[in-house]
């Protein structure tokens, strides 16, 4: 019998990509669905594509679940901060997908200028990078899943985080489709006739992952950050700029040795070889890296939806309940990375 989850906003980009990937789940399933836009409707009316995965309807927003049911929290953070920290009372286990908890009281009042409202929740938290913190996942009441742009980079910084003292600076360039930097959304910006045949940059210097990268990178050095908006609906393609001070480490060893640890990540032998079709409806990370004199650049992509997002959700919630972490994940077993079928 398959263990119930529920997904709290799951009307959302990211909320269509959980319900998919629980279809597919061998152990878990979706058994709430909550949604004040499309409470009342069925899934397949909401996302045609889904008909057949799903037969849930969605439900007004509510908190009131069944105890035993973990929580899967796909709102907005304001909507977070508010059920966060009674959904922890009431016993659940949560993956927040929202922002409001990766940073810390410090560094989260330094980027919005008010103290965090949930501080109790906020201690609790474990920052959800399957990578860097797989042991405090395993025991984590609340994991604050990462976003999107920093699932692309902090995993290949905190490899390098040891000899980044050696580096003049860190620069991490990256480029979103549209569902990255806009999701569903009324923003203007992000719609067809603005992104087709176009191509910019956005939030400079100035985006809100800036913090969550530099807090979990384990660089010494500010990192530099600047999103791009792609004319595509998913992917993230992130390239990493090193300049050193005097003879770089051999970054391609350390960033290999650090790939092969990793059911999902994948170390390829040049960086030209990281496309965003080779990761697109995948939750894998791709990089590779070169580096020439002083200087190295390190390529990553991953799919914003699945890595960056719904499918790092549920590699967490299946940590924290103690299952194989890729159950769900993979369409085909991974023979290259040693996962069974």
């Amino acid at each position: 019998m398959k263990q119930s989850v529920a997904i709290l906003g799951a009307a959302g980009l990211t909320g269509r990509e959980l319900i998919l990937i629980l279809a597919r789940h061998p152990w878990l399933e979706a058994a709430v669905l909550t949604s004040d836009r499309y409470a009342g409707e069925r899934v397949a009316q909401v996302y045609p594509e889904l008909d057949g995965l799903s037969n849930l309807s969605f439900e007004k927003h509510t908190l009131n679940l069944p105890r035993e049911c973990p929580v899967l929290l796909a709102t907005p953070d304001d909507v977070a901060l508010q059920a966060v920290p009674e959904l922890l009372e009431r016993g659940h286990r949560i993956v927040d997908l929202s922002g409001a908890f990766r940073l810390t009281p410090e560094i989260f009042r330094k980027t919005y200028g008010k103290e965090h409202p949930a501080p109790s929740a906020l201690a609790a938290a474990v920052y959800g990078l399957p990578e860097i913190a797989r042991e405090r996942i395993r025991s984590a009441r609340l994991v604050a899943n990462p976003g999107c742009f920093p699932t692309g980079c902090v995993f290949i910084l905190h490899a390098l985080g040891p000899y980044l003292d050696r580096a003049l600076g860190v620069v991490v360039d990256a480029k979103s489709g549209v569902s990255g930097a806009g999701g569903r959304t009324e923003d203007a910006g992000f719609a067809y006739q603005n992104v087709y045949e176009n191509f910019r940059a956005y939030k400079v210097l100035r985006h809100q992952h800036n913090p969550e990268i530099q807090l979990h990178s384990n660089s010494p050095l500010p990192v530099q950050f600047v999103p791009h908006l792609l004319p595509l609906y998913r992917g993230i393609l992130s390239t990493i700029h090193i300049i050193w001070q005097d003879s770089p480490p051999d970054v391609e060893t350390l960033l290999r040795d650090a790939a092969k640890k990793e059911i999902f990540v994948r170390y390829r032998d040049n960086p030209e070889d990281i496309e965003l079709k080779k990761v697109q409806h995948s939750n894998y990370l791709d990089l590779s890296c070169r580096t020439l004199g002083s200087a190295t650049a390190i390529v990553s992509a991953i799919d914003n939806l699945q890595k960056g997002a719904a499918g790092q959700a549920i590699q967490n919630l299946n940590v924290m309940l103690g299952l194989a972490e890729h159950a769900g994940l993979m369409i085909k077993p991974d023979a290259e990375n040693g996962v069974p079928e």
